[in-house]
């Protein structure tokens, strides 16, 4: 098995896209004209967009990530080598801000912002 793309559910795909783009540097790799899924340029393991309205016909319950609520228990790790600019940034186009960079015990820079939904985003510089 291969992690092939993690999906997260989100109010409106374009937003979503149009976000990730501003904030995070990501560029858009595919998105259906239907604005219900698209995917990012994110190396080997996409990282994509699925409408609430459409994931909700799945046939399956979800809770929706939003903003005004703690975090879900998951989070999008994006790697940088320099992760004080990245996290400007991410806040500048609206990310919320979570918890400054710092540098941890074994070396790595670690921040962390939510998204426009809510989704926990690490910005970290890459390990070994």
């Amino acid at each position: 098995m291969k992690l092939g793309y993690v999906i997260l559910y989100v109010q409106d795909v374009e937003r979503a896209v149009a976000f990730y783009e501003r904030a995070f540097g990501l560029a858009r790799r595919f998105v259906h004209e239907s604005n219900q899924y698209a995917e990012m340029e994110t190396g080997a393991t996409a990282l994509a967009f699925v409408s609430e309205s459409l994931a909700g016909s799945h046939g399956f319950s979800f809770r929706a990530s939003r903003p005004s609520e703690p975090a879900a228990a998951v989070e999008i790790a994006l790697t940088t080598p320099d992760v004080p600019a990245a996290f400007e940034v991410a806040v500048a186009a609206g990310a919320a801000a979570v918890s400054a960079p710092k540098t941890k015990p074994w070396g790595q820079t670690v921040a962390y912002v939510r998204d426009l939904d809510g989704f926990l985003v690490e910005l970290c510089t890459p390990m070994g």
